[in-house]
């Protein structure tokens, strides 16, 4: 199973989602944003060093952490000696070797958000409700579209209430879960832990649950 989340727009908390599908779905989390990591690392190979040939991707993966890691560098050197074409290799690997993967993809609709698109079987959307959000949100789904990984889901970031959800899941053709704005998940993050761990009966914890199961059915029923 290889899941890939994506977002239109930067700063709408894809990867914070994504290090949290990654929990639920006891899978490993790729970090495939190479100019702009956002996910924790610590010492050790990354996916700059498996792009560029300096290490395979199953010895990159960091399982001592609360989610199952292949973090990425964060220098711009890195990512200048990578291949990004290897990217569909090195996840396929990953996924041989534990079963499941979440692909936290780059913002925007640059060529290695469509490489990890590629090889997903599925994604999911995260965005916020903000008009500009929106409208990159709609970019991203028909990106998702062209190159057939199904949209099963979509995210409403730090979205109070329910209004607006049967408009925008008509808009992006998938279901829509608001995910409040949550101390609970603001301090998670901070410590480097999934909500679903730090604080699972908070709200932000359940609505995450759902969209972890509602892909896990997806994916079972292809």
């Amino acid at each position: 199973m290889i899941v890939a989340v994506i977002g239109g727009k930067g700063g709408v908390g894809k990867s914070t989602v994504a290090y949290n599908l990654g929990a639920a779905l006891d899978a490993v989390v790729v970090d495939a944003d190479l100019g702009m990591a956002d996910l924790p690392a610590e010492r050790g190979p990354d996916l700059h060093d498996v792009l560029a040939g300096r290490a395979s991707p199953v010895e990159a993966v960091r399982e001592g952490t609360p989610v199952a890691l292949l973090p990425c560098g964060r220098s711009l050197a890195g990512a200048r000696a990578t291949d990004p074409r290897e990217l569909v290799s090195a996840v396929e690997a990953v996924e041989a070797a534990y079963g499941a993967v979440v692909v936290d993809c780059p913002a925007g609709m640059g060529g290695d958000v469509g490489l990890a698109l590629c090889v997903a079987e599925a994604c999911v959307l995260v965005t916020t409700p903000t008009a500009a959000a929106l409208s990159d949100a709609v970019r991203a789904r028909a990106l998702a579209r062209e190159l057939d990984a199904g949209l099963v889901g979509v995210v409403l970031n730090r979205a109070d209430g329910t209004g607006c959800r049967d408009r925008i899941a008509l808009e992006l053709g998938a279901p829509v879960t608001p995910v409040p704005p949550s101390p609970s998940l603001e301090r998670a993050q901070a410590d480097g832990m999934p909500v679903t761990q730090a604080a699972p009966e908070s709200t932000a914890a359940e609505r995450l649950r759902s969209v972890a199961a509602s892909v896990q059915s997806s994916l079972t029923s292809l």
